[in-house]
This record gives C-alpha cells, sequence and structure tokens, in this order.
C-alpha cells in the first residue's frame, strides 16, 4: 500500500525545513475559532498512523511557534468533535541537534495476554539534546460551529514575546469529513482498502488541531505508518514508514494525504502520475508528456514553478469534487479520465492554482475569487497559448452559460453573486463556493487585463504580484493596489472609479459580471451549436429535424455537444415530439460517448418523462459510483414522476456506494414523501447507516443539501 503526501518526500536525514520570514499578523477570519493572531507559527510536524480496519486516524502533533506578545495565557486552535484529543505538552524550542531527528516517532506496545488493546498512539521522541520532560498542560475543547469546535490549551506564565517554543498534541480521528476511508469494494481494483483526505475549505480541522484558516502559511513534515489489522489484537505495519516535508510555506487546508493501491508512472521530466494499477496506463497515455507543456507554458507567463514536482493522483469516484490542487499532488477524481477535454481544463486549472491559490492565497474564504477568479484567467491564458483562442473562448462560453444558468435560479439580489461575500459566523465558507467566485471573479480579472491594453503587459503584472507576494496570503486591496502601482497612468486615469465599472462595484454589487470577454474568436466552434438548438426550437418540426439530422456532431467537440445539450435542458421540459425526434436522431450515438455527454442527455429524458430511454438512465446509475454524475440525476427523478423508478435503482445498487453519498441520495429519495414511503434501515433508509458523515454540506458543489435548488450539473467545477 504506497502512501502519499502533498509535499516532496524527505531523500533522508536533511536540514531542518527553511523558516518563513517574519509576516503581519493574519487577517480575521470568522471562519476559525484559532487564536492564530497571538502566535507566528513556524512549523508544524505530524506523526500519523492509518488504521484503515478502525477507520481511524492517530497522530502526533508538533506546532513550534513564537507569541507575539508576552505571556499569552492560552493558544486556542480549531478542532473538531471528530478529532479526540489525549495529551498536550510544552517544550522550549530544541536545539540543532533535536531538529535534525525525524518530527515523531511510533512506540508500539505487546498486547498482554487475553488483551485486545488498539495499538498505541504516536509518541514524541526524546531526541539528542532535547529537554528531560514535557511539560503537560491543560486544555479543554468547547463548541464554536457545527463544522468544528475550539481547542484552548493553557500556556506556562512565563512565556515571552518572540521566544521559540513547541506545543505537542497526541490525538486520534475518527469519522472525520476531512478523512475518507475506503473500503476495497469501493475502489477501482477492489484490491485494497484506500484513504484520502480533502480539507479544503474547513475539514482539515479534523484532520489535526491547526489554525484553520488561509491567512496563516507554515512549512511543515510528516512521518507516515499505514497499519493492517492482521488479528483482532495485533496490527502488524505494511510497507513501512514514509517521511515527507514540505519546504514551502502553505495554509492548513492545503496538507493532504492519500494511501491506497497506487502505481507510480513518469509522464514527464517533474511529473508523474499515481493511479490504481488498473487505471495507470490510460491516466499515463492521456497525460504523458503534455502535463510539461503547460507547466512551461505557465512559467513563461507568470515566473518559474516553485513546488518541484507536479504530480497527479487519480483517486476513486467517491473523492467529493472534481480535483484539488494540494502542492506537487494534484487530486483529481478518476471519472474524469474518460472526458478529455474536461480532464484538460481540469488539469490545467489545478497547474494555474501552483501560481495563484498555493503560492499567493486569498487571507479570508470571504475573497476565495482572488484564488479561484485568477486561477481560471490563468488557466485560460495557458489553455490560449498550448490550444489556441477558440478553444479557449468555447470553454469560456460554457462556463459563462452555466453561470447564468446558476444566476437565473439564484436570483440577481443573492448575496453569493458578490466577489467580496460577507460570512457570517457560524456559516460553512464551503457554502461561498460558487460560479461566481470563478467566473465572475474571472471576468473582474479580464477587464483588469483589458484596461492594460495588452495581456502581455498584464502576464507581466501577474508575475510581479507572485513574486512580491508569494508564500504569503492577501486581500483584494492587496491585488489592486498593486495593480494600479504598475501601470500609474492608469491610476492616473482613474480606472477604478469609471461609472457603473468602479472597482469597489466589481467587488461588492450582485448579480451578473459587469463586464464580459470578447468571446468571437469562438465563433466558428459556438455558431454550430447555436445553429443546431435553433433548428430544434423552429417550426415545423419535420423540417427541422430533417436540417438537424444533417449535421454530424460526432465530430464535434466535447465542450460544444456539452453547450448544446445543456441549453435544450434550459428549455426543458420540451413538447414530447421534439424529444421522441432527438431520441431517434442522437440517443444511440450519445449513449457512446463520454459521461459529461450522457449525463446531460439522460437529464433530458429524465426531465421530460421520456420512458423509452429510461432503459440508459438505469444502466447508467448501475455503473457510476461518482456523485458527480449520480446526484442530477435522483435530483432529477425525485422532482417528477419517476421516484418509484429512482428507489427501485437506487435498492440495487446502494451496496456498491461510498456512505456518504449513500446517506445524500436517501435523503434526495425521501422528500416529498409520506413517512409511511421513506426508505427504511432495511431498504437503505438514513438509520442503515451513522458512520462517516460529512460537515454541513458544500454548497454549489456536489455536496449541496438535497432542498437545494440547483443541480450539481449545473455547477460542475473543480476546486
Amino acid at each position: 500500500m504506497a502512501a502519499q503526501c502533498c509535499c516532496r518526500k524527505a531523500p533522508g536525514a536533511e536540514a531542518a525545513p527553511a523558516r518563513p520570514p517574519p509576516e503581519p499578523p493574519p487577517a480575521l477570519d470568522v471562519a476559525s475559532a484559532s487564536s492564530a493572531q497571538l502566535f507566528r507559527l513556524r512549523h508544524l510536524q505530524l506523526g500519523l498512523e492509518l488504521r484503515p480496519e478502525a477507520r481511524e486516524l492517530a497522530g502526533c502533533l508538533v506546532l513550534e511557534l513564537c507569541a507575539l506578545r508576552p505571556a499569552p495565557r492560552a493558544l486556542v486552535l480549531d478542532t473538531h468533535p471528530a478529532l479526540r484529543l489525549h495529551s498536550a505538552a510544552f517544550r522550549r524550542a530544541p536545539n540543532a541537534a533535536t531538529a535534525a531527528e525525524p518530527p515523531c516517532a511510533f512506540a508500539f506496545a505487546t498486547p498482554g495476554p487475553g488483551s485486545t488493546p488498539p495499538p498505541p498512539l504516536p509518541a514524541f521522541p526524546e531526541g539528542p539534546g532535547a529537554e528531560p520532560s514535557c511539560c503537560p498542560l491543560a486544555f479543554r475543547v468547547d463548541p464554536f460551529t457545527d463544522y468544528g469546535s475550539s481547542l484552548t490549551v493553557t500556556l506556562p506564565p512565563e512565556l515571552q514575546a518572540h521566544q521559540p517554543f513547541q506545543v505537542i498534541l497526541r490525538y486520534t480521528s475518527t469519522d472525520a469529513p476531512a478523512i475518507w476511508w475506503l473500503d476495497p469494494e469501493l475502489t477501482y481494483g477492489s484490491a485494497k482498502p484506500f484513504v484520502f483526505t480533502q480539507g479544503h475549505s474547513v475539514c482539515n480541522r479534523s484532520f489535526f488541531p491547526c489554525f484553520d484558516t488561509p491567512a496563516v502559511k507554515c512549512t511543515y513534515s510528516a512521518v507516515v505508518k499505514v497499519l493492517m489489522s492482521a488479528t483482532k489484537s495485533t496490527y502488524v505495519e505494511e510497507e513501512g514508514v514514509y517521511h515527507f516535508h514540505m519546504e514551502h510555506p502553505v495554509p492548513a487546508y492545503l496538507v493532504a494525504l492519500v494511501a491506497g493501491d497506487l502505481q507510480p508512472a513518469d509522464i514527464g521530466p517533474r511529473s508523474r502520475v499515481w493511479a490504481e494499477p488498473c487505471l495507470l496506463s490510460m491516466a499515463t497515455s492521456k497525460l504523458s508528456g503534455v502535463v510539461e507543456q503547460w507547466l512551461s507554458a505557465a512559467e513563461r507567463l507568470y515566473g518559474p514553478y516553485m513546488w518541484g514536482r507536479y504530480d497527479i493522483v487519480f483517486l476513486p469516484p467517491s473523492f467529493p469534487i472534481v480535483a484539488m490542487e494540494n502542492p506537487c499532488l494534484t487530486f483529481v477524481i478518476s471519472s474524469i479520465l474518460e472526458c478529455d477535454e474536461f480532464l484538460v481544463i481540469d488539469v490545467i486549472h489545478e497547474v494555474a492554482h501552483s501560481w495563484f491559490g498555493n503560492a499567493v492565497t486569498n487571507a479570508t474564504w470571504e475573497e476565495m475569487w482572488l484564488s479561484e477568479g485568477l486561477a481560471t484567467y490563468a488557466q485560460r491564458r495557458i489553455t490560449t497559448e498550448t490550444y489556441g483562442a477558440a478553444f479557449t473562448c468555447l470553454e469560456t462560453a460554457f462556463r459563462l452559460d452555466a453561470l447564468h444558468r446558476q444566476m437565473k435560479l439564484l436570483g440577481e439580489d443573492s448575496p453569493v453573486s458578490k466577489l467580496q461575500v460577507k460570512l457570517e459566523p457560524g456559516v460553512n465558507p464551503s457554502h461561498l463556493m460558487n460560479l461566481f467566485t470563478y467566473e465572475k471573479g474571472y471576468c473582474f480579472v479580464y477587464y483588469l487585463s483589458q484596461l492594460c491594453g495588452d495581456p502581455q503587459r498584464f502576464d507581466d503584472f501577474l508575475r510581479a504580484y507572485v513574486e512580491k507576494y508569494k508564500f504569503t496570503s492577501v486581500v483584494a486591496q492587496d491585488l489592486l493596489d498593486s495593480f494600479l502601482s504598475f501601470f500609474p497612468e492608469l491610476k492616473e486615469q482613474s480606472v477604478d472609479c469609471r461609472a457603473g465599472l468602479e472597482f469597489e462595484r466589481w467587488l461588492n454589487a450582485t448579480g451578473p459580471p459587469l463586464a464580459e470577454p470578447d468571446l468571437s474568436q469562438g465563433s466558428s466552434l459556438t455558431r454550430p451549436v447555436e445553429a443546431l438548438f435553433r433548428l430544434w426550437t423552429a417550426e415545423p418540426l419535420e423540417q427541422a429535424a430533417a436540417s438537424a439530422s444533417a449535421i454530424d456532431i460526432s465530430k464535434w467537440r466535447t465542450f460544444q455537444t456539452a453547450l448544446f445539450l445543456d441549453r435544450l435542458l434550459d428549455g426543458s421540459p420540451l413538447p414530447q415530439e421534439v424529444v421522441m425526434s432527438l431520441s431517434k436522431c442522437y440517443s444511440s450515438l450519445l449513449d457512446s460517448m463520454n459521461a459529461e455527454i450522457r449525463i446531460r442527455w439522460l437529464q433530458i429524458v429524465v426531465r421530460n418523462d421520456y420512458y423509452p430511454d429510461l432503459h440508459r438512465v438505469r444502466r447508467f446509475l448501475e455503473s457510476q459510483m461518482s456523485r458527480m454524475y449520480t446526484i442530477p440525476l435522483y435530483e432529477d427523478l425525485c422532482t417528477g414522476a419517476l421516484k418509484s423508478f429512482a428507489l427501485e435503482v437506487f435498492y440495487q445498487t446502494q451496496g456498491r456506494l461510498h456512505p456518504n453519498l449513500r446517506r445524500t441520495i436517501q435523503q434526495i429519495l425521501t422528500q416529498g414523501l409520506g413517512p409511511s414511503a421513506e426508505p427504511s434501515a432495511e431498504q437503505g433508509g438514513a438509520g442503515a447507516e451513522a458512520e462517516g458523515d460529512v460537515d454541513t454540506p458544500a454548497l454549489l458543489l456536489g455536496d449541496e443539501a438535497p432542498s437545494s435548488a440547483i443541480a450539481l450539473r449545473d455547477v460542475n467545477v473543480s476546486a
């Protein structure tokens, strides 16, 4: 069982990781209970034991800190009810000899006769030159929000300002929202257990106690041991201990880990893919050579890639989002391998995050657009350099179409349509993640680029912006002040105050973007889509169908076909004769295409109650275990006359679904049903599973509450 951590693998005993330079206190973050403003976090060390049989993670966390003022009474960290703290201790910063020691070691005890204790917790070592003992600290855990708790650790009273010290915490974490344990049958290979973590936005407080805010960054190191249960009373180690370190400071949400039956294959001079053996060949063939092209294009635009390696790990379909930009090791859902163009866009988006999001990070979740809007702009610049402007304009048109669809559903006065959203205390920041963050943010960045009159001059600005702020966290004013300083002629023209296009209005007005990009360079690809859609909505139908059948969509790009089907979805329900003609013309062809195409056609089938093609819906749901494809269909099935069909398919397939996904579908199925019609525990009702609950679902990313009016298909984006 290979273990991977999102950092460079330590090549043996090395000097301690470089410490970040002094920074001002972090911005206030209402999503964090921590006392981050009172301390500087220099480094964190993790010693982890993964216990798949028990679905439990045991940890030893060492935080290296400095107080920013004398005698702080307590250290407050973000934590979670799923995380059980066993002890807290204090010691002064170790000397250089200790710093070279592994961060955490593992101590194992032999069970006594007849006893069946769990394996012991990781233990902090007393290395050469260390203090004779650590001083135990009192601690308490208090409620904070429904997505976390606060951990208060009492500190020694004599602590001085700027005096380095360590806090050592030993804990176990079970049923944590950040940690996804998969039985072998929920993987593609069905061979071994699998585990991965997903920290965005505020889940990693259930992985390890931390300053869980993007305003705080530090370097980290980790020692990971994977345990497999040999018998009920003993545990055995599988494939040794893995040492990792991250030499650049990152926020807590970017610390991530995956362990499973993973094999590597090189795809470039600084990139490899990791995948289950049955997927490795496909992943390699799709990405060999091209990732290096994308990295090189990004470097030409925005400066050197600073993270060393750019590896990609493909995860089973339980991965709750499409992709995640964890430094050095991007996480991608394996389902996307079927869809070449979506794979290209999603991975390039994560490449762009290496500069925008990972190197320069939004200081609070209220300004998530700083990472996502800039990464989307950079993604499209990289795509243009690599694949041409027409393809980029097509993809942009497809996403802006989805933005307007989402805006229609939410309403133009929705507060989440602001770029600078006000996060109320207690609201999960994941609820702010939507297409406005990406596409309205992109439109603002594009508008800034147009003010320069030359995209290359704007590239030069972004390169300077990254160089100035790399490894720090920023607010919108930092970006805008830097922009006006870099282009003093624009500052003299007061471009930030142009009527109707004021920067403040861009940030704080609800509704659509104040300006959208010129996509005329993609007209060769978008015009055929618009023409075909007009044919199918024209009169008379017989003539329209005959003309439409002459257009060979099998030669279209995926984004063209998806855009065409989205337009039909927007117009549903359609007249039954139109649906019959569409099915006759396209159903068999679309059924042979990738999942992004099939899901759209099947939604048209369901929204129009077209029974002749329901067998295709059944077959699709029987083969799909990913929430990105199952949730939209179940939502559509349960809003019409097909609830009984949905229940029947779910009962037949629920055993192959992750418990979290199973529970979400159960909630969808019970909506609008009377008490006597609710699925029972035996049938797979809500009482059937009690473990693995996720935090408050992430609005608009596929984890949305079932009562949401917005289907995942409308907002499917990468993190």
